[in-house]
């Protein structure tokens, strides 16, 4: 362990020494009646340039002349940069595609900072700082330095109702699908936003009964030279994904002319990975981020959508609760990253098992098998990874799953129910009973059925349909 963290420290200090210079040059706009495609140029100088790409489709139906959406476009480019800046995590970066203020800078370093968390702890990447990681150089114009006046999101969009249009990022998981039937329960007029279209997403969004002119398809490329730099030891991992679902989502809603952007990250996003630090694979579905954009959009982005998250007062166990009654999507949801190539369930990774307990309080026994095609509860390979997931080991997988206390919850209130019904338990339930877990969590009950999260941003009358159909339902399995 000691080596490896020496290593990727010196890697990472070599790299900045011999590259010390990161250039976001530009992007270009092309534009036909159906389609706006956009190539961003980026350079690690003395080393390779970049220029991945964006395609987003046009509305067939046109519905007046589109605003200018150039500002929203550089400010996409802005958050592509990182995946390529990681690389070798260069200390200047250089801004010449367009105008920041400092105030602009300093939220842009705090994202990449947060983002990246997980990969400054994972590379075992010591002594970085939040201030000093990156200096940020823009091309900063009168009107730039001044900055916007901060403007409310909810004096631009009309107070939602029956037909009111909203886009909904579709990931292919559970959580999307729950925004999707919610929206659909408040009467909204729903259009899906699907990046680099799979399996589980397509059919999601057919499940859901969109119509095929209200799915906005958007197809990302990533460089190539960024995959072969990879392959030669230069420095890789995580970076903030749903940052660039955020921005994207704006450009897709602009040319949709949308009011809403509905993403679907819950309050357990907030909780870190790593225990008492602030290290959290899902920085960028967390609230903090969610305010930070919602602020940075209306402040810097005119005409921006209000982008909220529809189950932000909900926990996993509760989205997991009212999945359990979306039984037209329980063959065709997929939410495995080892398996998402093939559009399938692994049945052995953490997020596999993560959504296998999750789902136990609120399905039969047989019907959660039948969704992974195994019990993944017999496989005694898997103790490691649930011990990660309850808390026993102090980091949970870097994964999207939902908090330690609420996956301890779920997992009591199954085998209290099977053992109500005289099932046997499985290998890992056998294994958990004897940890001390289960008494814990049987004298604490259950928290979660019936919270509701306050700090939120969805709009009413949206939030009443939240609380009352998702925090008030009772819990029937099989039902």
């Amino acid at each position: 362990m000691t080596k490896t963290m020496e290593n990727h420290t010196e890697k990472y200090q070599m790299f900045r020494e011999k590259y010390p210079e990161f250039i976001y040059h530009s992007y270009n706009i092309q534009e036909t009646e159906t389609e706006l495609a956009v190539t961003y140029h980026f350079e690690i100088t003395g080393l390779a340039m970049f220029a991945p790409t964006w395609r987003f489709p046009k509305p067939k139906k046109k519905a007046g002349q589109i605003p200018s959406i150039d500002k929203m476009i550089f400010s996409l480019g802005m958050v592509e940069l990182v995946s390529y800046w990681k690389i070798t995590c260069s200390p200047k970066v250089l801004v010449r595609a367009g105008s920041l203020d400092q105030k602009q800078i300093g939220w842009w370093k705090d994202l990449y900072f947060n983002g990246l968390g997980e990969f400054f702890y994972v590379n075992h990447i010591d002594g970085v700082d939040g201030e000093n990681f990156m200096e940020m150089q823009g091309e900063a114009s009168a009107a730039a330095l001044e900055g916007l006046p901060a403007v409310s999101f909810a004096s631009a969009a009309p107070p939602p109702g029956p037909g009111t249009r909203v886009l909904v990022p579709i990931g292919g998981g559970k959580d999307s699908v729950v925004t999707l039937e919610l929206l659909k329960e408040a009467g909204a007029e729903r259009f899906g936003y699907i990046i680099n279209p799979r399996g589980a997403t397509v059919h999601t969004a057919e499940t859901a009964g969109l119509p095929a002119e209200q799915v906005i398809w958007a197809k990302r490329t990533l460089d190539q030279n960024m995959l072969e730099l990879n392959k030669q030891g230069f420095l890789n991992g995580h970076t903030p994904f749903s940052a660039i679902v955020a921005f994207s989502s704006l450009i897709a809603a602009r040319l949709y002319q949308l009011p809403y952007i509905a993403l679907s990250n819950e309050s357990s996003a907030n909780e870190s990975t790593v225990q008492g630090s602030t290290v959290n694979h899902q920085y960028s579905k967390s609230f903090r981020f969610e305010q930070d954009f919602h602020e940075y959009a209306a402040a810097y982005l005119p005409g921006s959508s209000y982008y909220f998250s529809m189950l932000r007062p909900l926990s996993e166990f509760q989205i997991a609760k009212y999945f359990a009654g979306c039984r037209d999507y329980h063959k065709i949801f997929r939410s495995c990253n080892v398996g998402s190539k093939t559009d399938i369930w692994c049945g052995h990774c953490p997020k596999c098992l993560f959504v296998y307990l999750i789902l136990s309080p609120f399905l039969k026994t047989g019907e959660v098998a039948d969704i992974f095609g195994r019990n993944m509860l017999e496989d005694e390979t898997l103790t490691g990874t649930l011990e990660q997931l309850v808390g026993i080991q102090e980091e949970k997988p870097f994964e999207c799953v939902g908090s330690r206390s609420e996956i301890n919850t779920a997992i009591m209130l199954t085998i209290r129910r099977m053992e109500l019904e005289g099932e046997r338990l499985p290998v890992l339930f056998e294994y958990y009973k004897k940890t001390g877990l289960y008494e814990q969590y049987c004298g604490t009950g259950d928290a979660y059925s019936g919270a509701f999260d306050e700090e939120n941003l969805v709009p009413e009358p949206w939030k009443e349909l939240v609380r009352q159909r998702c925090a008030h339902a009772e819990i029937v399995p099989g039902t």
